[in-house]
């Protein structure tokens, strides 16, 4: 964990309220997770805004900048703009638990809780699944969906016949 110190939250010694945290993300921070990423060169501002109480912090992460990512139609690079905001509730207890999306629970000696996490998932939730340029024109969307496959939808088959005889009989009794 030592490799995502940079991103660690000190809150013991910080009195209760709000207290903002700021954080430059760029490729190295990606390049700690060993993960293949659908994107290069970002430049984003990972802002943190914490509500320190006496038995939890509430955090609000929110992400903004940009990433740069390969249309899926054209293959040309573009630039994407990110945004995305998430809240989640830290509280203390026994052993560190993130089992629950909405609330991380770390242990009562902990002093400071790292949002490398955090900061990764807000920015990868941001990214699309289809990726399109703003370039693509109306034209070539429109020659692209003649070229496409229909989605053909399937009806319901008919009931055999044999299993409606059977509920006559049922319903009889």
């Amino acid at each position: 964990m030592d490799k995502f110190r940079n991103y660690d939250i000190v809150f013991s010694g910080l009195k209760n309220g709000k207290h903002e945290f700021r954080f430059e993300i760029d490729k190295a921070f990606f390049e700690l997770f060993d993960t293949e990423q659908e994107f290069t060169d970002p430049r984003i501002v990972a802002e943190i805004l914490m509500d320190r109480h006496t038995t939890f912090l509430e955090l609000w992460i929110k992400t903004t900048g940009t990433v740069n990512l390969v249309c899926d139609i054209t293959n040309d690079n573009f630039d994407y703009p990110i945004e995305h905001e998430i809240k989640v509730l830290v509280k203390f207890g026994e052993e560190y638990d993130d089992s629950d999306e909405d609330v991380i629970t770390i242990p009562m000696t902990d002093h400071a809780f790292n949002a490398a996490q955090l900061i990764y998932e807000d920015v990868m939730l941001s990214i699309p699944m289809k990726k399109v340029s703003p370039n693509v024109s109306e034209e070539d969307l429109e020659i692209l969906n003649l070229f496409s496959p229909e989605i053909i939808e399937e009806e319901e088959p008919a009931t055999d016949p044999r299993w409606e005889a059977l509920k006559k009989l049922k319903d009889n009794n």
